[in-house]
C-alpha cells in the first residue's frame, strides 16, 4: 500500500509542475530535453494540457488500483492499466536517461523509476 502513497504523491508533483509549465513558469529545462528552453511556447503549452490529463489519469489509476478510490471499470482493467503505466514511466526512465537536460536527468529520471516500480508493484499485489 505504501507504494500507492509514494506512487500518487510522485504524480501529484509532477502534475503540479505540468500545471506551472502549462501557465508560463521557467520549467522548461525539467521536461521534453529542455529543448524549449525555460518557457515553453503556446504550442507546446496545448500539447502539455493533453500530457497533464494522461498524469491525472495516471494519479487515478494508481490510487484506484490501491483501492483508495472506486475502479475505473474493473479490478482487471485497473490492472492491465498500471502495467500499462509501469512500461511507460520505465520507458519515460529511460528517455530521461539520455535526456541532453541535466535538470532532467537528474531530477525526472528517479522520479519516473520510481513511479514505474510503483505502478509496477500495485499491478503485482492487486
Amino acid at each position: 500500500m505504501v507504494q500507492v502513497f509514494i506512487g500518487a504523491a510522485l504524480l501529484a508533483v509532477v502534475i503540479v509542475m505540468s500545471i506551472l509549465l502549462i501557465c508560463g513558469l521557467p520549467l522548461g529545462e525539467f521536461s521534453m530535453g529542455g529543448r524549449f528552453g525555460k518557457v515553453w511556447p503556446p504550442k507546446i503549452r496545448l500539447i502539455g494540457v493533453t500530457q497533464l490529463l494522461t498524469q491525472v489519469f495516471a494519479l487515478y489509476i494508481i490510487l484506484a488500483g490501491g483501492t483508495i478510490v472506486p475502479y475505473f471499470v474493473n479490478l482487471t482493467v485497473t490492472r492491465v492499466i498500471c502495467y500499462v503505466f509501469a512500461v511507460f514511466f520505465f520507458g519515460n526512465t529511460f528517455t530521461n536517461i539520455i535526456s541532453p537536460s541535466k535538470k532532467e536527468k537528474y531530477v525526472m529520471t528517479p522520479m519516473s523509476l520510481a513511479a514505474a516500480v510503483c505502478f509496477l508493484i500495485t499491478a503485482i499485489i492487486m
